[in-house]
């Protein structure tokens, strides 16, 4: 495995990975939050620092590295984390089933629990424990039943919290019962940009910057708690995002589904041509417009219709729809794969796409330009949720996205150290 080239360290950086040493200002703190922009460099120096603290303060003692799930708490922390503990002398055995690793040097050992807080059943996974300290990745996108329950845990003498996250709503829990109220927790609150990542080129400061818009620019680019309002897509414009010269001879097909019987459904044909998905065509029926309901049966044969003589890879089905998913298996003629439906990933994951003009919608597409227009923000929602109207088309190009073009993010910022 080759080394990780490191550079130097910024001064907030060097705050995470030092606030605990005996001659930090801060070593009396209980806990530590990190939050700010995207690839501000936190998540790796807090990771590196967690596991440092640990072997300096305990052995033979049990901690928690919570994300929201598994898999992106190991995308996002551990598999960076290990070949720079590798280089420090740490020997890391991994338990996968368990979802346990177990960290030495020289004398000590700790062991380390992974969770993922994905719900509010997570809370159980971690319930009678007794940890020494706790990382919280990506704590915003958490229930906070489940961190309560971390927290709780963390009954020895010296332990610590450790949070990680970028903004969310300024209505989120985190942000008004941790980062207002930090003081008074004992807490030690950083917030970071993108400037406190050395390692970040201004290049990719500034595709970074690119990839967003309103809300979600102040949010991940300037680090603001900040609320959603207006337009989900302001940034659509018919002229950029729409085409009528529709490619030919697509070397993938999918046809992406929101299944409605009183609500409107939506189907989108998408084309995959020299690296951009192309909305070719699609079907809407409101059957409050139109006056009747139509049946699964009715359904699978607009599918049909929609799918053509192209060779469909998959269809992507709205989850809930399990009637209209057990019609199209037992025809036999497509695979079905039901759509990943978390709504706020799933809109930032649409928005990326579109500013980098990686989807195209046809010209022919009308309800869908119709709906983008439409789609709105719910204003008086705690959490980040658009408006139950004009969302049918919304919802079935966020689930092809989600679903079909998700794409693992594996690089990291390299962190870095003056060797002697």
């Amino acid at each position: 495995m080759a080394d990780i080239k490191f550079q130097s360290f910024s001064p907030k950086q060097l705050t995470v990975l030092n606030w605990w040493c005996s001659k930090s200002p801060y070593r009396y703190c209980d806990a530590i939050i990190c939050d700010g922009a995207v690839r501000s460099g936190k998540t790796l120096c807090m990771s590196i620092s967690f596991i440092l603290w640990s072997f300096y303060s305990f052995s033979e003692s049990s901690f928690a590295i919570c994300g929201k799930t598994i898999t992106s708490l190991r995308r996002n922390v551990v598999t960076p984390l290990l070949p720079i503990l590798s280089q420090m002398g740490f020997t890391v055995k991994e338990q996968k089933s368990s979802n346990l690793m177990i960290i030495s040097k020289g004398k000590r050992s700790n062991r380390f629990y992974l969770f993922g807080g994905r719900d509010e059943s997570s809370a159980s996974l971690i319930q009678g424990m007794t940890l020494s300290g706790v990382l919280l990745d990506e704590v915003a996108l958490m229930p906070r039943s489940f961190v309560e329950q971390a927290l709780a845990r963390c009954s020895v003498t010296g332990s610590k919290f450790w949070f990680n996250c970028n903004p969310e709503s300024p209505r989120h829990w985190f942000y008004n019962e941790w980062i207002k109220k930090s003081d008074e927790k004992n807490c030690l609150y950083l917030h970071f940009l993108m400037s406190d990542n050395p390692s970040l080129s201004k290049s990719i400061r500034n595709r970074y910057e690119s990839l967003y818009s309103g809300a979600f620019y102040e949010r991940f680019v300037l680090g603001k708690w900040v609320a959603v309002q207006g337009l989900v897509y302001p940034f659509f414009n018919e002229k950029v995002h729409t085409t009528s010269d529709l490619p030919e001879g697509c070397s993938q097909y999918y046809i992406s589904c929101d299944y409605g019987t009183v609500n409107p459904a939506s189907f989108g044909l998408w084309g995959l041509y020299d690296g951009v998905w192309y909305r070719l065509k699609e079907f809407y029926h409101d059957s409050k417009a139109k006056g009747f309901q139509m049946t699964d049966k009715e359904y699978y044969e607009e599918l049909v219709k929609l799918a053509g003589d192209k060779r469909v890879e998959a269809v992507i089905v709205d989850p809930s729809a399990a009637s209209f998913m057990e019609c199209i298996r037992r025809e036999g003629k497509f695979r079905v794969i039901p759509a990943k439906n978390n709504v706020s990933d799933g809109i930032r994951k649409v928005s990326e796409k579109l500013k980098q003009n990686k989807i195209i919608i046809g010209s022919s597409c009308s309800d869908t330009i119709r709906e983008f227009s439409m789609y709105r923000w719910d204003c008086n929602s705690v959490h980040d949720t658009p408006k139950k109207e004009y969302d049918h088309a919304m919802d079935d190009i966020r689930y092809f996205v989600a679903t079909a073009l998700e794409q693992t993010d594996s690089s990291f910022f390299a962190l870095s150290v003056e060797r002697t």
